[in-house]
């Protein structure tokens, strides 16, 4: 079965799915590397977040947020692979998705250190001092607008 993708704010979401969503999110960041931290910061259900992620069958196989910032700028958070689909180049398929949907905005992330190149292919530059959150390096990275030619 293929790999399907969607896209949608938290009003657009059913309950279900939205359960599936934080439980990769809560596996992965909470449990895995172990970080506990309040998940749920209020930001999943913002007029201008949007929801993507990635399904095989109707299990959830990765994710991520994209928030608007107040000054226009788009901010990719919450990038997330399932243990068992990683190494598929589901992460670079989800970028490219989220990309899209970011169009000609300025786009920021804060990447996990071990990243960056990650993140570097995809358009983004450091773009500020590293630092440690939750007991794990994180650079801040930044995507400049593309300007139609």
């Amino acid at each position: 079965m293929p790999v399907e993708s969607h896209l949608a704010s938290f009003a657009e979401l059913d309950a279900r799915t939205f359960h599936d969503l934080l439980r990769l999110r809560i596996d992965v960041f909470v449990v895995e590397q172990s970080c506990p931290y309040p998940e749920l910061d209020g930001r999943d259900v913002e007029p201008g977040t949007r929801h993507l992620w990635l399904t095989r069958d109707g299990d959830v196989l990765a994710y991520l947020r994209i928030l608007a910032d107040p000054d226009g700028t788009a901010r990719i958070g919450r990038v997330v692979v399932a243990p068992a689909a990683r190494g598929a180049g589901l992460a670079g398929a989800l970028m490219t998705e989220a990309l899209a949907v970011v169009g000609e905005r300025p786009c920021v992330l804060e990447a996990q250190t071990h990243l960056v190149g990650f993140y570097a292919g995809h358009g983004f530059a450091v773009s500020g001092p590293g630092y440690v959150e939750d007991g794990i390096p994180h650079t801040p990275m930044r995507r400049e607008g593309r300007t139609a030619a």
